[in-house]
């Protein structure tokens, strides 16, 4: 596979993201060659969930009234219970989101983060993962759940839970150097 220089790539998340679905993603793409941006609703540093409790701090690099998808080849999602359960609340954040999606950009989402997807109703006939106890919510907003490590519909990555990472940063890496994935016609 190509270097993915040339490419970057929004994580968009606040406080109380799951740190690795974060760190591994980006560490990842970074890996690959794609420049990634920490996308968050506030400036400064924003505070990981690890291991049951606070974590790491990590820099925002940019604030989402500051960005558009035109600044981006793609957006990951990382989970963790209060990242998307914040953002879903936010109007900016769920547009941006969805503007990923009305240009056929990758998307990626672990965990929790699905209910972002939800919320950015752009789940209805996709075949989607995600942490189990939100499968209800997923079903609800139209998809097709399954329970599998990776999911990939039309340039959507879904995992379940950080015991995914591998395969869903090998799947984001790779949906990224795709690029774009126009809708299928029938």
């Amino acid at each position: 596979m190509e270097s993915l220089n040339k490419k970057t790539v929004a994580i968009l998340a606040t406080n109380g993201f799951e740190e690795s679905e974060l760190r591994e993603p980006m560490n990842a793409l970074i890996k690959a060659g794609a420049t990634v941006h920490v996308v968050s609703d506030q400036s400064g540093k924003i505070k990981s969930w690890a291991d049951g409790n606070w974590g790491r701090a990590y820099d925002v690099d940019e604030t989402l009234d500051a960005v558009s998808q035109n600044d981006y080849n793609a957006l990951v999602l990382p989970g963790g219970v209060i990242n998307p359960d914040t953002l879903r609340r936010n109007d900016h954040a769920i547009e941006f989101i969805r503007s990923f999606f009305k240009n056929h950009k990758p998307v990626a989402a672990i965990c929790h983060a699905p209910w972002l997807l939800a919320e950015a109703d752009v789940l209805k006939g996709r075949k989607v993962t995600s942490y189990s106890s939100i499968k209800t919510d997923i079903i609800n907003a139209g998809a097709n759940w399954v329970d599998e490590e990776v999911v990939v519909d039309q340039g959507l990555v879904t995992s379940r839970n950080p015991n995914d990472l591998p395969a869903f940063c090998s799947k984001i890496v790779e949906e990224v150097y795709e690029g774009k994935h126009e809708e299928q016609t029938a």
